[in-house]
């Protein structure tokens, strides 16, 4: 079977992340990929062996030589890439998250059923190999009974200056990566638990020139089975913490406990008095003592994550992180930002009043 041809929508950050990632997929390569500068699309293309670049992402989606869109675009940007992917017949992989409103996620969603389409959702931590190895333990029944999980990532912020831009956005912290705890909680807990509320407070502790949304957020998600049992699930998101990155997993059950740290463990200390190159774990400052990581995009899930795709477009069955997945994190995402909105609980499911065009307005008024 010959490879899956994918266009590169964006030359970002994660874009790298994804190209270096690309190393380790089988049954697929790049074809072409898109930046709205033709000089970064070019140099990305040299970069990685990429041998097409463009400006128009357009001519991505409509390219008979792709067959699938991997989208890294700011988030206002997604409903639109996909739908248009969609209609020309690729299929999608979307970055998280999915997209700014739960109409968007529809119109997505349905966009590709119509079309036949594979949309995947772009979860790396639910491929992290020491979070996968948490679940399966607990898949196994080594913890007993849990019924309790915390995420916890932070840094001192975004590299794109897009995330600050709550219009490009939606969001802060909460929106950036509270959606990767709240995607890692339910693919933990299984379909048989479904969340039933929220409780959130948000806060900019540091970078209030920077952004109107938060940079600081804590949310607790409240889980329940049909046999009545409760998982109460912690995202902790931070963009105001200096020293680097910090992505950790803790699992509670009633007879066992479970912790993961995804930059500790199989990294190198190292201590550098000039500095080294750019840090991917966004450590403000290389020079004095940190960590390194060797297999830093295989630990975190994404060629994982890439593989994965590729192989149910292959064979024809359903992502593991589909689009619904999407728009159910999303969901939580927007309840949340109410919660820490009116400062009490918010049920799911929940629905915005009509009007609400970015998640963190259900927060605080967007000027």
């Amino acid at each position: 079977m010959a490879d899956l041809r994918f266009g590169f929508i964006g030359a970002g950050f994660v874009a790298g992340v994804h190209a270096e990632a690309f190393a380790e997929v089988r049954g697929a390569s790049i074809a072409v990929v898109y930046s709205r500068s033709a000089d970064r699309a070019r140099a990305f293309a040299a970069a990685h062996g990429i041998p097409r670049a463009t400006d128009d992402w357009r001519s991505v989606v409509a390219d008979r030589d792709v067959d699938a869109v991997l989208v890294m675009l700011p988030n206002h940007l997604h409903a639109e890439v996909v739908q248009a992917a969609a209609a020309c017949g690729k299929h999608v992989l979307v970055e998280k998250p999915l997209c700014l409103t739960l109409d968007e996620a529809d119109a997505m969603i349905g966009a590709c059923r119509r079309a036949g389409v594979v949309l995947g959702y772009g979860e790396q931590l639910c491929f992290a190999p020491k979070y996968e190895r948490l679940r399966a333990l607990a898949g196994e029944g080594a913890f007993g009974r849990v019924y309790h999980l915390r995420q916890a990532e932070k840094h001192s912020g975004p590299h794109a200056d897009w995330f600050w831009d709550v219009l490009s956005s939606g969001g802060g912290a909460l929106m950036d990566m509270g959606c990767h705890a709240f995607g890692w909680f339910r693919w933990v807990l299984g379909p048989s638990f479904r969340p039933s509320e929220v409780l959130c407070r948000c806060d900019t502790q540091l970078h209030g020139e920077r952004t109107r949304g938060d940079d600081h957020s804590i949310a607790v998600v409240t889980f329940r089975d049909a046999s009545g049992h409760i998982a109460t699930a912690q995202a902790e998101d931070s963009w105001a913490k200096p020293g680097g990155m910090d992505d950790r997993a803790e699992l509670y059950g009633t007879g066992g406990v479970g912790y993961a740290d995804l930059f500790r463990g199989g990294s190198s200390l190292v201590f550098s008095e000039q500095g080294y190159g750019y840090a991917m774990e966004k450590a403000g400052d290389t020079r004095g003592w940190s960590f390194v990581l060797a297999e830093e995009i295989h630990q975190q899930g994404y060629p994982q994550q890439m593989q994965a795709f590729v192989d149910c477009v292959r064979q024809g069955r359903p992502p593991a992180q589909s689009g619904e997945d999407g728009r159910a994190v999303l969901e939580m995402i927007l309840a949340a930002y109410a919660s820490a909105g009116r400062g009490a609980a918010v049920a799911l499911p929940f629905q915005p009043q009509p009007g609400v065009r970015l998640p963190v307005e259900l927060w605080r008024p967007v000027s």
